[in-house]
């Protein structure tokens, strides 16, 4: 008889009314595969996205699908083969398979032992939950992609959410000059991860007022707002500055700029990098909110309205 696990799943494209709550079969654990009891699982504008349907020409999935790429819990159970990990040890992954199926709302995950990393000792279940996708992001999008290097400059836009202030750390770590682009209120959350500027995209000209900081331009812009925002700040990239995007492909920009997309993907070596940051005490997490999994509906009504700052998660 199988297993039941409790999850937030929907059987349909919509909105966040699709969100039901039951229990559905729990996977089995495969060769290579681990089984983890989530503690806690970040929730992302792109789970929202997901469920709208607008990844569908790119992201296959079968329904019903439990949402949810974040994760942080304990091993349970280790498949035939999987030896990185030990029942009771604690880890997080981020949990995006080929196929969107099995997410992370949920009591249990089963994933391959190469998505999972030690959780950093020093954060709670919730803090951990709240960095792999986001800081992954930033990771494969600054350094990857982006190839900053210390004495540069790069510009954040949307520099407070999520993806945007790991960003900040990660680039300050690194010995880069940050820039943050998000609203006034959020200005001094910005300054306290680290930021050495910060600007309000609603009272200014952003290209302009980035000059004004840097009139040689920057070397870098890491968009993670897109829109207004995005189009006013190129201006003020260097000739040979590089735009890098999570949110934009393309299709808009001038062909002449150096741009690349950034869709993340799992890598458990960076997740090791990003733990040794936080238990050293560079990377933190501001987890705004916290929801059941039986609010698991209304979590991604809120991660909705793109006003969310640094990250908010569900406790199963």
């Amino acid at each position: 008889m199988s297993k039941k696990n409790k999850a937030a799943y929907y059987e349909c494209y919509g909105d966040a009314g699709q969100i039901k709550i039951g229990e559905l079969n729990q996977q089995a654990v495969l060769e290579g595969e681990v089984l983890v009891r989530i503690k806690a699982a970040g929730v992302n504008p792109v789970d929202a996205a997901v469920r709208e349907g607008w990844l569908k020409d790119f992201l296959p999935l079968n329904f019903p699908v439990i949402p949810g790429w974040d994760m942080a819990g304990v091993v349970e159970e280790c498949g035939f083969s999987a030896r990185r990990f030990k029942p009771g040890d604690e880890v997080y992954a981020y949990a995006r398979r080929p196929t969107v199926q099995h997410g992370t709302f949920a009591e249990y995950i089963v994933l391959p032992e190469s998505y999972l990393a030690l959780k950093p000792k020093n954060l709670r279940f919730e803090e951990a939950a709240g960095i792999p996708l986001v800081g992954l992001t930033a990771y494969q999008s600054l350094f990857d992609a982006g190839h900053l290097q210390a004495g540069q400059t790069v510009l954040i836009l949307g520099a407070s959410g999520g993806v945007g202030s790991l960003g900040i750390q990660l680039a300050k770590d690194k010995g880069a000059t940050v820039i943050g682009v998000a609203s006034q209120k959020n200005h001094k959350f910005m300054q306290d991860l680290g930021a050495d500027h910060t600007l309000d995209y609603k009272d200014n000209q952003v290209g302009q007022a980035v000059k004004a900081i840097c009139p040689e331009g920057v070397d870098l812009i890491f968009d993670a707002a897109s829109g207004e925002t995005l189009t006013q700040s190129l201006e003020a990239l260097k000739p040979r500055g590089k735009l890098v995007s999570i949110l934009n492909q393309g299709q808009d920009l001038d062909k002449s700029l150096n741009f690349q997309y950034v869709f993340v993907e799992p890598n458990s070596t960076q997740l090791e990098h990003l733990c040794q940051l936080a238990e050293a005490g560079e990377l933190k997490v501001h987890v705004s909110g916290t929801y059941t999994l039986d609010q698991a509906a209304e979590a991604m009504r809120q991660i909705e309205t793109h006003h969310t700052t640094g990250k908010i998660v569900i406790v199963p």
